[in-house]
């Protein structure tokens, strides 16, 4: 995909601000588009190999979650199924499906900004990214620029809630409506 800058010459590992961002952004690209904001990068070393958000709406699809749809990318950038040597980001903890298939495809650091304690897959409600009965374990960080995906998340779901009160609101005036020109005399 894309060739990253270095964030740093240090010898230890610590997870990128920039590439936390970059799936914040994939995360409102979903917002946007009336999918629940979740974005996902994968990097390999300075290599951008893919970058993904939910598209369950669009593509009508229950298992095209950014994470998924990033895996997938990443794959055929790398022409291999084990995507070993990379490092998710993404916008929130992944669900069970999603942190399955992390285990599978042997991703060995996931990043994430917010903790999901009702559905998270990685450590949560789940904790199969430390689970000693699968093949390969999933070292984390939670809580990466946490605040910024908290006010999105809840931005999202205050605009989706004030959405549907709209619509309940139409509806209940709609039949009222039509329960007036019923009960009015011809």
């Amino acid at each position: 995909m894309d060739d990253i800058e270095p964030t740093s010459q240090t010898d230890a590992w610590a997870p990128s601000e920039r590439l936390m961002r970059m799936a914040l952004q994939q995360a409102q690209c979903a917002a946007d588009e009336g999918e629940v904001p979740v974005g996902a990068v994968i990097v390999q070393g300075q290599r951008l190999v893919a970058k993904a958000y939910n598209q369950m709406e669009l593509l009508k699809d229950p298992t095209a979650h950014a994470e998924i749809l990033a895996i997938t990318q990443a794959a055929a950038a790398l022409e291999d199924w084990r995507l070993e040597e990379t490092v998710m980001y993404v916008s929130k903890e992944p669900c069970p499906m999603c942190a399955g298939a992390i285990v599978q495809a042997r991703i060995p650091i996931v990043v994430w900004a917010l903790t999901d304690p009702q559905r998270g897959g990685a450590m949560s409600l789940f904790n199969m990214f430390e689970n000693p009965a699968l093949n390969h374990q999933v070292q984390w960080v939670s809580g990466f620029l946490e605040e910024d995906a908290k006010k999105m998340f809840q931005g999202f779901f205050r605009e989706l809630r004030e959405e549907r009160a709209r619509k309940a609101e139409i509806t209940v005036a709609a039949r009222r409506g039509a329960s007036n020109r019923r009960a009015s005399p011809q």
